[in-house]
């Protein structure tokens, strides 16, 4: 059992990476001796994390904005020009829109179905070859997508694009999972609960009022995502196809 959570030598994206849940995961992965890409829209900030994580090995920034097709299309071929092969996969670059429902723009409905679904399904599709490259029976690539709990209960906050497009990523793992299993590329999803970040500002602004709405009494911790990150992408996880592994301190089946 010694290297089942080895992931020494691998290479990985994680997408969205320069904050929040995605640089819990990028850390983790680089101190885990995982070259690690990270991109995001904002050059600075982007470079500015990679730069930071590269203190416990191996980190490059690849800032893009991936909420076009032209945007993956230059990231794709920005990755491609470095690397000709990936072991991992994390989706998880995402935004949010709240409004009343009467009031509820179309504009903030099509930029989250863009970001959060559209985009996560074509760069999945375009980074296809390069996880194809050496995956296997006995050491299949992972793709990741990270989707919420909002996406598995009824919340009550007005964010109508961004729980409609979390069930949506739930549901495209699977139909992805089913339809890249059988090349060894596995696809998962995590739902985090209330971590604290630039999209859940609730938890990143008013923690002990969100932990009280929270069955074990805490917000999740950096350690909390990305160990569930390195389970799915490690040899501990190769037996995970097409599942959505709920991260929530017992928010959506402790309630």
């Amino acid at each position: 059992m010694t290297d089942m959570f080895d992931l020494n030598g691998k290479l990985a994206v994680v997408t969205g990476g320069s904050r929040g849940i995605g640089k819990m995961i990028a850390e983790e992965f680089v101190r885990r001796g995982v070259r690690t890409y990270i991109t995001a829209r904002k050059v600075e900030p982007c470079q500015q994390t990679a730069k930071e994580l590269s203190e416990f090995g191996e980190c490059v920034a690849l800032p893009h904005d991936l909420s076009t097709l032209k945007g993956i299309g230059e990231f794709v071929s920005a990755f491609s020009e470095r690397e000709k092969s990936l072991d991992i996969l994390v989706n998880n670059a995402g935004t949010g829109w709240s409004a009343e429902f009467d009031d509820f723009p179309e504009g903030g409905w099509d930029k989250v179905m863009d970001i959060n679904v559209k985009s996560l399904f074509f760069l999945t599709q375009q980074l296809a070859p390069l996880l194809r490259k050496n995956a296997n029976a006995e050491k299949p690539a992972k793709v990741i997508n990270i989707a919420s709990v909002d996406g598995q209960r009824n919340t009550d906050w007005e964010t109508y694009s961004y729980s409609a497009s979390k069930a949506s990523v739930i549901h495209l793992t699977r139909r992805l999972a089913k339809r890249l299993v059988g090349e060894h590329i596995y696809v998962n999803a995590i739902a985090p609960g209330s971590f604290a970040s630039d999209l859940n500002t609730l938890a990143r602004d008013n923690p002990d009022q969100t932990a009280k709405s929270i069955p074990s009494g805490r917000l999740g911790r950096p350690e909390d995502m990305s160990g569930a990150a390195v389970y799915m992408c490690s040899r501990a996880g190769d037996y995970l196809v097409g599942i959505t592994l709920t991260v929530d301190g017992g928010i959506v089946y402790a309630t």
